[in-house]
């Protein structure tokens, strides 16, 4: 055991992490990723055991300043070995591709909840479903264990509607233009998002840039009560804890495992008392699905799950062979849907033509239109303004900050990548112009990001604006032009192709 005095750190420990000088670990029987249990005289919680020479001196322990409910600085703790969790068996059980029962599964979701895991634990468990997938009743009893161990909403009026996309389009900013047309119509949709995983911008690294995001469960009712929508961080309330803390792990990887994608959204429905949810499956040779049969396998998957939860679900395969729009970023989509909202007729086509898709058939779920006319009511509310007016309610319900797109700031520095010939644009690369944006610093540089002049099929000249690269770094913006440089993510081809001589 272990006398230290405890030391805050304005810093943020993953799982609990907990530092001490490493003079104070020779000749014990502590080691660096050790889990303990660091005792005060308030109460206990497990940690990961860390080192470092300077961070803190010897008979000192690093603490982060979240745990100072349970001491202040110069408090006297214990730090003893800790038991490993009992998840950890199951984790190894997935990880040989067997099948896991309830209380296996619910096991783990507890222990990731109270961070009882280890990165690395998390991620053996994460990559292991990326592998060898999971049973349907794994993942109904995944994500109903992950609704179970947070909050949950409830609402007085129904049906509470939701819409939802799996992601993996570059600029798939729709639910700021859809969310506001269904509010305007009178039908309540909560949407939760969570942060970008494998994109440059999710839902809701869109929407800070306009608004506060990070709302608890009373300010969201508050909200929604005032406006009938919203659009929040499912993170900032304690619905589904574990999908934010798999999300975290998940990012770096750049994977999204269907398991947990499906447990994900479903458990996030569930917290949130959603009764009908619109799932977006766009398809593509480089998103997450990439033809119409693993579409509609998917779709079965979820209308499946919802079933077994208590959830109707609707999907819809949507194109996703380009970036929706021409803006790829935080600040970049959020003036984009905002310019969108204002003039539709001016705005891509792409963009609109799915937010009002969408919209549209929410509004039929709902009863606010009979069937076949949802899409004529969501064009009528869109072209009325009243979609915009909703929006900015929400905007200022949430916590104003912006509402005009000519306010927005994007990055100082800035670079355009120009046509290299005389052609036609081919292609965009979807992941290739991702990774660009994230090279510039998107999503945590909110002001970084791309920028399209054009889109399949235009016809290019030699030298004319193809895009252009956004960032708050001059270093960044040279590295996502060197990127830009190298893999050419839009292609530029002539009507010639090749010049055949000889048999």
């Amino acid at each position: 055991m272990l006398f230290l005095k405890a030391k805050l750190l304005d810093v943020d420990l993953e799982n609990n992490g907990v530092i001490v000088n490493e003079r104070d670990l020779i000749g014990t029987e502590y080691y660096p990723q050790d889990r303990v249990l660091i005792e005060t005289s308030k109460g206990s919680f497990v940690g990961v055991l860390y080192h470092s020479k300077t961070m803190v001196n010897e008979g000192e322990i690093g603490i982060s300043k979240s745990f100072i409910g349970y001491l202040k600085e110069g408090d006297e703790v214990r730090v003893r070995h800790a038991h490993k969790p009992q998840s950890l068996k199951y984790i190894k059980k997935k990880m040989d591709g067997q099948v896991l029962n309830s209380q296996e599964i619910g096991t783990i979701i507890d222990d990731i909840v109270s961070k009882k895991l280890s990165n690395i634990e998390l991620t053996g468990f994460i990559v292991s479903t990326y592998i060898n997938g999971m049973e349907m009743r794994e993942i109904v009893e995944m994500a109903k264990r992950m609704a179970e161990t947070g909050d949950k909403l409830q609402w007085d009026k129904k049906p509470i509607l939701d819409v939802h996309s799996i992601g993996g389009v570059p600029g798939n900013k729709y639910a700021l233009i859809t969310v506001p047309i269904v509010a305007s119509a009178g039908i309540i949709i909560p949407k939760t998002s969570s942060r970008a995983i494998t994109s440059a911008a999710g839902t809701v690294d869109v929407m800070e840039v306009l608004t506060k995001v990070n709302l608890n469960a009373q300010e969201i009712k508050k909200v929604v009560e005032t406006t009938n929508g919203c659009l929040v961080w499912g993170g900032g309330v304690n619905l589904a804890p574990a999908d934010d803390i798999i999300i975290n792990v998940e990012r770096p990887l750049s994977i999204d495992p269907q398991p947990q994608l499906l447990s994900s959204v479903m458990a996030k429905k569930i917290a949130t008392g959603i009764d009908h949810t619109l799932i977006d499956i766009p398809i593509g040779p480089e998103v997450k699905i990439k033809n119409e049969r693993e579409g509609n396998t998917l779709a079965r998957k979820f209308i499946e799950l919802g079933e077994r939860v208590g959830i109707s679900v609707e999907c819809v395969l949507t194109y996703g062979g380009q970036p929706i729009g021409r803006a790829i970023g935080p600040a970049l989509e959020a003036k984009e849907a905002l310019m969108a909202l204002n003039d539709s007729k001016s705005a891509p086509k792409s963009l609109i033509e799915k937010s009002v898709s969408l919209a549209g058939i929410l509004l039929e779920s709902g009863g606010a239109a009979q069937p076949g006319a949802g899409v004529d009511m969501a064009w009528d509310i869109l072209l009325s303004g009243k979609a915009l007016e909703k929006f900015k309610e929400i905007i200022v319900e949430q916590g104003e900050k912006i509402t005009d797109p000519n306010e927005i700031e994007v990055g100082k520095y800035f670079e355009g990548i120009a046509a290299p010939r005389n052609g036609y644009v081919t292609s965009i690369h979807n992941k290739l112009i991702t990774n660009i944006a994230k090279e510039a610093g998107a999503p945590k540089d909110k002001k970084a990001g791309v920028l399209l002049y054009v889109k399949r099929g235009n016809k290019v000249d030699k030298g004319q604006l193809l895009y252009r690269i956004y960032s708050s770094s001059e270093d960044r913006l040279m590295a996502a032009v060197k990127l830009a440089r190298r893999t050419y993510p839009v292609k530029v081809e002539g009507m010639l192709i090749k010049k055949i001589k000889e048999f």
